[in-house]
């Protein structure tokens, strides 16, 4: 099979396709034949060499969907449609870019759905993030204001709809002025240009400040973030777009707005229950919910969509279709 393997740390030419033996599941374990997967920064955080907890080389994604090739408990028929995310795919053991991957049946969820797979592909670990974020992170209810602070994100765009499909408010940031266009054409109620400083912005548009914020910047925004929030507002941080995620000598009472509630959130695929994946996907289907856009490339693309991802070069997310020949959307 061919695979996308990370020999060491470093830049993107250190992602090389490889052909390598298609892996045989233990008791325990799913073979999928990967029809697409999406990336993800943690992948890119992985390719730096700011994830701990990686032996190289590789085969790098925290993420895939596909079918059930090989199962030998035999819970799941083959061709089944599935999902697999997290629990040490790309990291611990081979994720999701390759032709086939061996994951946890633990973590592994199954669906049925008409979407392209190109589709399906941007859907799982995004909306896995998202849907915890809104409902473990802040609680957001009905009627609640939400600033989202990395906005044209593919996560950012995914909590704006699920937001959105809650009943919220909605304020979402970005730092590019050509792009608030694209928030407002997602359903943002507010679009935002992200100066570094937006706190005063946000409360003339929500007086007293919003009920809810998720920070998917990381640490350098997070205090004008905070500053943004009503006191006994919540803000979850969740996202690491600016690669800081650490807050030097942490002091909370100067750190801390009084009565502003700072909460985190990291998840896995238990955190997405089938129902709400099964319950997304038909809304997607249905129109009644956008993904923001999907930007489709091949398995020999792969350093050049890395090369996008990291640069920030395209808007929504980054997805890879295989095998190469079928998706006539691939770049």
């Amino acid at each position: 099979m061919r695979a996308v393997v990370l020999s060491a740390p470093g830049p993107v030419e250190n992602l090389e396709i490889r052909q390598l033996p298609i892996p045989e599941p233990e008791p325990g374990w799913v073979r999928i034949k990967v029809e697409a997967f999406g990336l993800n920064r943690s992948e890119l955080h992985t390719r730096l060499g700011a994830a701990e907890g990686v032996t190289f080389p590789r085969v790098l994604g925290i993420e895939c969907v596909g079918v059930v090739d090989a199962i030998p408990d035999g819970d799941l028929p083959l061709g089944q449609q599935v999902a697999a995310m997290m629990g040490g795919m790309g990291r611990t053991y081979d994720g999701g870019y390759a032709e086939y991957t061996v994951v946890p049946r633990s973590q592994v969820i199954p669906f049925h759905s008409d979407l392209p797979w190109e589709i399906l592909g941007a859907i799982p670990e995004t909306l896995q993030t998202a849907h915890g974020c809104l409902t473990t992170g802040l609680d957001l209810q009905a009627g609640e204001s939400l600033l989202i602070r990395g906005g044209t994100s593919a996560l950012g765009l995914v909590a704006a709809a699920v937001a959105k499909g809650l009943g919220a408010t909605v304020l979402s940031t970005t730092r590019r002025a050509d792009r608030t266009q694209a928030l407002s054409d997602h359903g943002v109620d507010h679009a935002l240009v992200d100066t570094g400083q937006i706190a005063s912005v946000v409360r003339d548009l929500v007086p007293g400040g919003v009920d809810a914020a998720l920070e998917l910047v990381g640490t350098p925004t997070l205090p004008d973030t905070l500053a943004a929030t009503r006191v006994h507002g919540t803000v979850c941080f969740a996202g690491l777009l600016s690669n800081e995620w650490i807050i030097p000598n942490f002091y909370p009472i100067a750190y801390l707005p009084k009565g502003v509630r700072l909460t985190a959130y990291g998840g896995d695929s238990g955190d997405l229950p089938a129902d709400v994946l099964q319950g997304y996907l038909d809304k997607v289907a249905a129109g009644e919910i956008t993904l923001g856009p999907t930007n489709v490339y091949r398995l020999d693309d792969i350093r050049e969509a890395h090369a996008d991802m990291e640069n920030n070069r395209v808007l929504g997310k980054l997805v890879v279709r295989l095998p190469d020949s079928t998706s006539s959307s691939a770049r």
